[in-house]
């Protein structure tokens, strides 16, 4: 992450920051995955499994932020810190990184767990994770390609998208990255007690929630689309959910007036 705060500061583009950590945060996992460790019994086909699952999501979601960054200015979220930080941005945007590197190795941590689970069989609970990471990699790649839909379109300059999985929830990206990294308390935990260190993939969901909903994620995204848009957002955030996906709420008209469709 001290990595890319450099890149982040002399390119300008604080897109860069995520694209690097998807990529780290996959390459951590697969070693943490796959290597060898000398007194850890594993099965010999959930490393593999359990990496290449990582490999995906890395990927899937790494390439995505780097399109983006190369075809856009600076990613929204980082533009508001640099807008409420000023000229104690550089500074204050390193060791904010350095949470994010706490919540890489936490991850990673995630992945350790269901790779080196010892039970010899693949289970139910590996075809379940590997069902769910599926699920979340798809969501998560309907809801970016209807923004970018979205946001391709002319017409809609200035308007909030809450179109599809954007009218479910102000943040279904961010939902299913979280939902994804349940797969790996899935395949990690065995209820028999017999593998305590499963429960350490819990850990991974639990911090990827906190920090998409209480700190790098939606709060200074909502504090940019709220300068942005102004009564515009203040209406789809009182009719739509910020995280978990739900039906609409129905509003006033003098709430809902101006909401675009």
């Amino acid at each position: 992450m001290s990595v890319a705060w450099v890149v982040a500061i002399r390119s300008g583009k604080s897109g860069w920051v995520d694209a690097i950590w998807s990529f780290a945060v996959g390459a951590a996992g697969i070693a943490m995955a796959i290597v060898p460790l000398p007194g850890w019994q594993h099965a010999s086909t959930r490393p593999p499994i359990v990496a290449l699952l990582a490999a995906i999501w890395s990927i899937r979601l790494g390439l995505h932020i780097v399109v983006r960054t190369l075809n856009g200015g600076d990613d929204p979220r980082y533009a508001q810190l640099r807008s409420e930080w000023g000229g104690d941005f550089p500074r204050r945007l390193f060791w904010f990184l350095q949470v994010q590197a706490c919540a890489a190795l936490l991850l990673s941590l995630s992945i350790f767990a269901a790779a080196r689970n010892p039970v010899p069989q693949l289970q139910i609970g590996d075809w379940l994770g590997i069902v769910i990471l599926v699920i979340a990699i798809l969501g998560e790649g309907v809801a970016d390609r209807q923004l970018a839909r979205f946001r391709e379109n002319p017409a809609n300059k200035g308007k909030v998208c809450d179109a599809g999985l954007w009218g479910l929830s102000r943040h279904p990206n961010y939902f299913f990255e979280w939902f994804g990294w349940l797969a790996y308390v899935v395949i990690a935990l065995d209820l028999t007690g017999a593998y305590a260190w499963g429960w350490v993939a819990v850990s991974g969901p639990l911090f990827m929630y906190w920090l998409l909903v209480h700190v790098s994620g939606i709060p200074p995204l909502e504090a940019h689309m709220l300068k942005s848009r102004g009564d515009t957002f203040r209406a789809y955030q009182a009719r739509v959910n910020a995280f978990w996906p739900g039906p609409p709420r129905h509003t006033s008209p003098q709430t809902s007036k101006g909401q675009p469709s």
